[in-house]
Formats: structure tokens, C-alpha cells, sequence
């Protein structure tokens, strides 16, 4: 007996035709014919495949392209693919997984469907949410409504990934709003995925809206929100989550997830009692072993200027990869380590470990910080020509940075022109800073005409200049550059320093009035200043960009945000305690003599990371040797 889609050969393969599939495709379909089995010896025997059920069971288990093409031939002949349950599981095989995965394969097999159920749009708009064509899931999902297929959760959560995946928000909120037509506005999966999207589009008061009207909000829900306030630049708020989520309210546990969000937030605060309470979170539930978390710790325990904990975490590592190396040597660096790092490195190599362009980023930057200007420019010969590593712009950073400090500001600027493409912002601000550490204002000018051209200059790029025409007493030029900021409308982004104490973290800006321990705060800051005088601590006035009388610029001087910090960390500590305090800006001179002296006088250690690297005050010296 002839087999009963033999009938529809000529048809199928018209179809096929039609559709323009592969030539492989046709192929199959000849192989798929049983007339001349003996020149086909590996090809199914679809006389076995007399039920959906055998169908089904041998889609999901093949795993040959050629008997796949098969499977799909018969499905066409015998029109099972007009069967929802057949023809959502091929799908699935050639749309998510399997030897003939293809967005472009599927979406043909897609068509040949008549009439598409909610599954089938699922896996395709699915399948879209992970290509290079995300937009695509969203006719997708137009076309579907059109045809008034309801949408069901799985539905809106793929198409809100794929308006994650272009940063598309116009459409998120489409869907957003088709979900409360759809009556889906409770279900969690979805609208964690809603609280995303806003969040990476920096839509965060309607990220945190949507979170606010969760009914059940479960660890991934937290998470988003979490990574949603650190984006934000609300870090103190992300910590404060790790304990709300564990309320009894709540009874969210945090995850492995939620401890790498958290320790993020933690480096970036300087935060280290918080960090070292999620390390023990860490060891108590079991996940020591991730690498990704140790790498973390070793990251946040680096820029928390405590480096022996981080020590410790990579030493006790028992699989360390180049992530793990390359945070470890970039540690070493932050903290004034350079020769360290070095070290590091070339353990590193004995150990069989490739450096990668991260690990050189390291490297490079403990030459930058520790003033080691031949062994950088040979880091960055090797790097090309034994590593074979193509230079990235944060390397040529790193060598501006190392040039211009060592005063060869010409070079680095040779540096920059020589590079294959366009200097970016970042390298163009390195090399600005270098020009006014050591006084060059022409070609502090000309760094200040490129940022013009590339429309990247911003606040800080005028403090610079402000700075440089000051310190040369360009009095004039201060007066044109602060007028053109105004006319422009450019405000300055104000200090801010955080110091933490028990978990907690405190923010302080100049002549902050806003802690609830203000006053004593300024009496203990006054008689910090009454005993360094007496110790000859004496203000230095080149640090107030204002062009004001000696006892005004000693007044503005005496309330950075540096020394309110160090007020509070005296007033609340007991004597002898190490004061951890993070900067947002670049540490100005009259506060990086005064903490010098403060380390002597008060006989204690002070760690302050501004946003260039780490200094460590001890004993009236500095860490990185009054180099920074």
C-alpha cells in the first residue's frame, strides 16, 4: 500500500517552491520518499510515524539536520502541520533549539501554518527576543492582535525582552498598556520584565511604580529593582534592600544574583561592613564556590582599600581564571601597588593563564598610578606585539595617563593623534588633567577644542579649565569660562563624600547642613583645624578656583566635603579607628595635606578613594606619594 502522503508530492513540493526554502529543503523531500529507500539507508522510516504521538516523540529527540528536513517533508505531505501540537514542537526544534536553528527557517515554517495559535506566535516572538532582530518580534506581535489572537502573559514578557534588547521604550509602553487590556496586570513574571525595561531606560520612577504595584513580588522582582537604584546612582537605597526584601512582610530570600548586585553597590560606596556582611551571606548559603561572586568580592574588597581581605578571597580560590587574575591585579594597582601588580602579572603567566585586554587594563594602570614609565611602555609593546592584543581606548587612557603625569605631555599627545580611530572623551580628559597638573594651557586649550568638536564636553571638563587657568593666574580666562557656563546653563556636579559607619552609610557635599549631627559635626571640625595649625598645617589657597580675597578662599577651603566626613568619622568612632571615606571627585590639594597631617596628629589611618585611585594616609605620608 502506498503511503498516504505520496499523494500530496507534487503539491508539498510546489509548496516548498513557493516559499522559497533552502535547496537542502527540496532535497529532503526527495530523500523523504520512500520509492528509492535502498539510496537513502540513514533516512527515516516514516511508515513508524503513524500517529502524532510518534511524531512529536521523534522531533523532540532528533538531532541530524538532514533527518529534521525529513521530519519537516512529511509534516508538509501528510498536512500535519496544520496540527497545533505538531507543528508548535517542529517549531520550537527549528525556532529555539536544534541542529536547524534559524529566525529565517522558522518564520517560513511559521507561515506554512494557517492558523497560528498563541503558542505558535510565542515561540517565534521568543526566538526574535534572542537574534539580532528583535524589532521583528514586535510585528510579530502586532500581526497577532490584528488577527484578534489574545495575547496571553508569555506573550507581552517576550516582547518586553525584545524592547529590552533596542532599549525600544515607546513600545514597552504599548505593551504596558495592553497588558491591563489583556487583565494580566498581576502576574509577577511579566511585570518584573516591565520594571526592567523602564529601568534601562532610565525610566526609574515608573520602574519603581510598577514594582510598587506587584501583588507578589518574588527574589528576580528585587533584584531588577536593586540593579535599578544602582543604575540610578542610588546605591545607599540598593543596600537598604537587602534587608526590606528579608522582612517578614516580604520573605524574600536573596539570591546569588542579588549578592553580586550587592557587592557592586558596595564597591561603588566604598561600603566595606555591609560588603563583608554579604560575604558571610555568602558563606553561610552555599555559594562560595561561585567564581563570578569571588571575582566580586576580590573587586569590592580591592576598591574598599582593604586589600588583604581581597588577598585572601583569591588565595582561597581553587579555580582562578583570567577574570580572577585580572581583578586581583587591577586591585593591586588601584591601591598604589604597581610593582605588585607587575608581579601578579608574571605569576600570572607561570601559572599558564592568557592575560586578556582587561587584565592588560590593569597593568597598565599600576604603571600609570605608581609613576613606572618604562616598564608601562613595555607593557604596552607587549601587549601587541607577543599577546597579539589590539590596543582599546581605555589602554591608550592608560598611557596618556602615565605619559602625562610623567610631564611628557607632547608624547601623549602623539599617542592620541597616532590612534587608528577617533579619540574618545574619556582619553581626551586624561590628557586635559595631565595639562593642568603641570601648568601646559595652550594645549589645555586645544584638548578643550577636540571635546568641543566631538559636543562630549561637560562640567567637569571646564572645572579643569577653570583650574588650569587659575593656577597660571589667567584671571580673565576664568572670568570668560565661568560666564560661558552660565550662558550654557552647566552646573558642576558638587563634592559628595560617603563615610560608613555599622552598615550605615553617611553623604556629605561642601557646607552641608543637611546631617542630623551638624553642629557637632562643625565644632569637631573646627578644633581638627585648630590642631593641625598648631602642628603647621597651613591652607592652601591654589586649590579655590574663585578669584576672592586669601581669608574667603581659607573659609570655602575649610568645609569640603572631604574634611565634613572625617569630622563625623572622629565624632562617632572611638580613637585609633581607620576612617574608609570615597570621593566622587578628584582629591584637591588643600585636603590631601590636611588628611596627611590629620594621619599624624590624630593617630589615625585614613583610606580615601576619590575617583581616580585609592589614597592611603598613615604617619602624615600618602600611599601614592603625593602623585595623583
Amino acid at each position: 500500500m502506498a503511503p498516504v502522503w505520496s499523494s500530496c508530492s507534487n503539491r508539498c513540493l510546489l509548496a516548498a517552491t513557493n516559499l522559497h526554502f533552502p535547496s537542502y529543503f527540496t532535497a529532503a523531500i526527495s530523500i523523504a520518499t520512500p520509492q528509492h529507500p535502498e539510496n537513502q539507508p540513514e533516512s527515516i522510516s516514516f511508515f513508524s510515524l503513524n500517529n502524532k504521538e510518534s511524531i512529536i516523540s521523534t522531533i523532540k529527540s532528533i538531532s541530524n539536520k538532514t533527518h529534521l528536513l525529513q521530519i519537516h517533508a512529511h509534516i508538509l505531505r501528510t498536512t500535519l502541520i496544520q496540527d497545533a501540537a505538531v507543528s508548535h514542537h517542529f517549531l520550537c526544534r527549528v525556532a529555539l533549539s536544534g541542529p536547524l536553528q534559524s529566525p529565517t527557517y522558522s518564520h517560513r515554517f511559521f507561515q506554512q501554518i494557517s492558523n497560528p495559535f498563541v503558542s505558535h506566535y510565542n515561540t517565534m516572538i521568543r526566538a526574535y527576543s534572542f537574534s539580532d532582530s528583535p524589532q521583528k518580534a514586535l510585528f510579530l506581535y502586532q500581526d497577532m492582535r490584528r488577527r484578534g489572537i489574545a495575547a496571553n502573559p508569555l506573550t507581552s514578557s517576550f516582547v518586553v525582552k525584545s524592547c529590552i534588547k533596542f532599549l525600544y521604550l515607546l513600545g514597552g509602553v504599548q505593551v504596558h498598556c495592553n497588558i491591563f487590556k489583556d487583565g494580566h496586570q498581576s502576574d509577577s513574571l511579566l511585570l518584573t520584565a516591565l520594571m526592567d525595561l523602564y529601568s534601562q531606560c532610565q525610566k526609574y520612577d515608573d520602574a519603581c511604580k510598577v514594582f510598587d504595584e506587584m501583588p507578589q513580588k518574588d527574589t528576580v522582582a528585587w533584584n531588577v529593582m536593586i540593579s535599578c537604584f544602582i543604575r540610578n546612582n542610588r546605591t545607599r537605597d540598593a543596600l537598604s534592600l537587602f534587608d526590606v526584601m528579608q522582612m517578614e512582610k516580604y520573605e524574600c530570600v536573596p539570591d546569588d544574583v542579588t549578592c553580586l548586585l550587592l557587592l557592586q553597590a558596595c564597591a561603588r560606596l566604598n561600603a566595606l561592613e555591609f560588603g563583608e556582611r554579604i560575604h558571610s551571606y555568602i558563606m553561610v548559603h552555599g555559594y562560595g564556590g561561585a567564581l563570578n561572586l569571588s571575582n566580586s568580592l576580590i573587586s569590592m574588597y580591592s576598591r574598599c582599600g582593604c586589600l588583604d581581605k581581597a588577598y585572601d578571597v583569591f588565595m582561597g580560590m581553587k579555580n582562578k581564571n583570567v577574570v580572577s587574575w585580572s581583578a586581583m591585579i587591577s586591585g593591586l594597582a588601584v591601591n598604589g601597588y604597581g610593582r605588585k601588580a607587575i608581579e601578579a602579572f608574571e605569576e600570572m603567566q607561570r601559572n599558564g593563564i592568557q592575560p586578556d585586554d582587561h587584565t592588560f587594563t590593569g597593568v597598565l594602570s599600576a604603571c600609570s598610578h605608581s609613576g613606572l614609565l618604562d616598564e608601562g611602555v613595555s607593557f604596552f609593546d607587549r601587549m601587541i606585539s607577543e599577546f597579539g592584543i589590539t590596543p582599546a581606548i581605555h589602554h591608550y587612557g592608560c598611557m596618556v595617563d602615565l605619559l602625562g603625569r610623567a610631564g611628557l605631555l607632547d608624547k601623549a599627545y602623539q599617542l592620541i593623534t597616532s590612534m587608528e580611530g577617533k579619540p574618545d572623551s574619556t582619553v581626551l580628559r586624561t590628557l586635559l588633567g595631565a595639562c593642568r597638573i603641570h601648568g601646559h594651557v595652550t594645549l589645555g586649550e586645544q584638548v578643550i577644542e577636540h571635546l568641543i568638536e566631538l559636543k562630549a564636553q561637560d562640567a567637569g571638563d571646564y572645572v579643569l579649565l577653570l583650574n588650569l587657568y587659575s593656577s597660571a593666574g589667567h584671571w580673565e580666562k576664568v572670568a570668560e569660562v565661568r560666564k560661558l557656563m552660565r550662558e550654557k546653563s552647566i552646573q558642576t556636579t558638587p563634592g559628595c563624600c560617603t563615610i560608613e559607619l555599622k552598615g550605615a552609610v553617611h553623604e556629605f557635599v561642601v557646607d552641608d547642613n543637611s546631617h542630623s549631627r551638624k553642629v557637632e559635626i562643625y565644632n569637631t571640625l573646627d578644633e581638627i583645624n585648630k590642631q593641625l595649625k598648631i602642628a603647621g598645617y597651613v591652607v592652601e589657597l591654589s586649590s579655590e578656583l574663585h578669584k576672592i580675597d586669601d581669608k574667603e578662599k581659607g573659609y570655602a577651603l575649610s568645609y569640603h566635603s572631604e574634611k565634613l566626613a572625617i569630622a563625623f568619622g572622629v565624632l562617632v568612632t572611638p580613637p585609633g579607628t581607620t576612617l574608609r571615606v570615597a570621593s566622587n571627585l578628584r582629591i584637591c590639594v588643600d585636603c590631601h595635606n590636611f588628611l596627611k597631617l590629620f594621619s599624624a596628629v590624630y593617630n589615625r589611618d585614613v583610606i580615601l578613594r576619590d575617583h581616580k585611585r585609592f589614597h592611603r594616609f598613615r604617619r602624615g605620608h600618602c600611599s601614592c606619594n603625593d602623585y595623583w
